[in-house]
């Protein structure tokens, strides 16, 4: 494990969340996008080992934006579905500040229908995602990875939402809910 390992996911805790929520889409790539109770839910959610709170801007932009994102500062070509950038501020603010996560609502739709899940399912997970970057987990290393997509898992499935990673045949669908 890297030091970036976070803390255990605990089951329950109080959780005041600063959430700030910039919509940078227009057009098709605007259609279907989750509303700010939805992306509430997902980010407190994730957050509930955080019982000092936090703050954080969660970002939704198209392909243009996210991929110019990806190639400053991943250095990789074409827009990615979700960037994570973490705060490294200590406890300056109150509740501490954690980050920021984009997303790309282009990529999510797209990815959504390639994998035969529910779209709002695949935002869920994304912010899930982003979260827990956010809180210092990485995937980087496979028991890195098994540990971050275990608790991605524990997360939805607590929120309804089927297993992410559970491949599902192609031209077929997962019913909302169902794992």
């Amino acid at each position: 494990m890297s030091a970036h390992s976070g803390p255990e996911h605990p089951t329950a805790a109080v959780l005041p969340v600063d959430l700030t929520i910039q919509i940078a889409v227009d057009g098709d790539e605007a259609v279907g996008l989750p509303d700010e109770a939805a992306c509430r839910r997902w980010v407190e959610s994730a957050l509930v080992s955080r019982s000092e709170g936090a703050q954080l801007t969660l970002r939704i932009v198209d392909r243009g934006e996210m991929t110019q994102l990806n190639e400053t500062y991943r250095h990789k070509t074409g827009p990615t579905n979700v960037l994570s950038f973490p705060c490294d501020c200590g406890d300056l603010l109150s509740p501490p500040l954690l980050g920021d996560i984009v997303i790309c609502a282009g990529r999510v739709v797209d990815e959504a229908r390639e994998q035969g899940k529910a779209p709002a399912d695949h935002w869920a997970h994304l912010v899930v995602h982003g979260c827990l970057h956010l809180l210092g987990y990485e995937h980087d290393e496979s028991d890195e990875a098994e540990r971050m997509e275990a608790l991605e898992v524990g997360i939805l499935a607590g929120l309804g939402i089927p297993d992410p990673y559970r491949p599902v045949a192609p031209g077929a669908t997962r019913p909302q809910g169902e794992p």
